[in-house]
């Protein structure tokens, strides 16, 4: 059995539906990332979970109990806000010890968890300081230490690098797949990042109006998307989908059975540039993204195609340069009208067998 099973789960507010019924079995030590656009259902879903929102319809359970009506205290779950939510009275000890001290823990016990706690985050030089006193990593690290005195079964995290600048987000998430990896700790994950959800979960939950889109690890995600959505979601930059009749000829060259209404979807690096006249196709480039370790060049085809391709070396090319565009057809995926996959990467269904 699952450690963390949410069954049929559905919230509503008055007269919208918010969460449409959400099934998924979440196991012991795993970290799982929600993850789609502003306004999924994602932080709404992780609320229901601790407890902050009362569910409509379904059942939640963790380790075997059912916890669809405990109020948050009492479901052994610690959540890290993206806003901090640090007492900014007390010191960093004070704030990382103060669930405790609610419930009455004898205070060399208190003292033991928190400095155990902050040797893990590198706090141990601040913890008279209050939350004035710090930089915004180091406040969102004492909110995940003071997770982690609780030593729950399960951690949830909303959002928690959202207020972080670029330098800051990066240096932290490394700090929490670390901290995931250390503790072993079930862990639901919440971002509107999917860089983040690549990079530090073991399963992405994709979601979309409040409903599951796809559940798979990062690559599974990246190489097999479910649906056209998933598809343009994963993978920066993204995918690029264009209408079938934008490269004509498509079945003669490349040997793609795709529909006359449907779509090709091609990652950035499987399309390929050429000197001009060469190619499948002819087109100009419009924008040249130099970004050191890799080039991401945005080209126009003749037939009005928009495509990015990325390449892993320096380009000769400038703007306004006509290119020869060809693609690799066993890495491309089709969809129908709907936007459902006819057709996956012939390439990565190979690697994952």
């Amino acid at each position: 059995m699952s450690y963390l099973q949410l069954s049929g789960i559905e919230k509503q507010f008055g007269e919208t539906r918010v969460i449409k019924g959400v099934d998924l079995e979440i196991n012991k030590g795993e970290f799982v990332v929600f993850v789609g656009p502003s306004g999924c259902g994602k932080s709404t879903l992780l609320r229901l979970i601790a407890g902050l929102e009362q569910i409509t319809n379904g059942s939640l359970h963790l380790d075997g109990r059912d916890i669809t009506d405990q109020p948050s205290s009492k479901r052994d779950l610690a959540m890290v806000f993206q806003s901090y939510a640090l007492y900014p009275h007390m010191t960093v000890f004070e704030n990382m010890s103060f669930a405790l001290k609610l419930a009455k823990v004898a205070a060399s016990e208190i003292k033991e968890k928190v400095m155990q706690a902050a040797k893990i985050l590198n706090l141990e030089n601040y913890l008279d300081r209050t939350p004035k006193e710090l930089s915004g990593g180091q406040r969102q690290r004492v909110a995940i230490g003071r997770a982690i005195v609780r030593a729950p079964k399960v951690f949830l995290f909303d959002e928690p690098l959202s207020n972080l600048d670029a330098a800051l987000r990066g240096q932290t998430r490394i700090e929490i797949a670390k901290l995931h990896r250390d503790l072993g700790a079930t862990t639901i994950y919440v971002t509107h990042d999917q860089v983040e959800a690549m990079t530090l979960a073991d399963r992405v939950v994709v979601l979309r109006d409040g409903l599951i889109e796809q559940i798979g690890t990062p690559l599974e995600l990246y190489d097999r998307p479910a649906n056209q959505f998933v598809a343009q979601f994963i993978g920066t930059p993204r995918m690029n989908v264009v209408p079938v009749a934008q490269l004509p000829g498509l079945a003669q060259r490349c040997q793609l059975e795709a529909a006359a209404d449907g779509f090709v979807g091609l990652r950035p690096e499987s399309v390929l540039l050429q000197e001009s006249n060469q190619g499948l196709w002819q087109g100009k480039v419009d924008l040249i993204e130099a970004l050191g370790a890799e080039t991401l060049i945005y080209v126009t085809t003749q037939d009005g195609c928009s495509l990015v391709a990325r390449q892993n070396d320096r380009t000769h090319l400038t703007v306004g340069s006509n290119v020869g565009v060809s693609i690799n057809p066993h890495e491309a995926h089709l969809f129908d009208a709907k936007g459902k996959v006819t057709k996956s990467s012939q390439a990565s269904v190979k690697i994952a067998q």
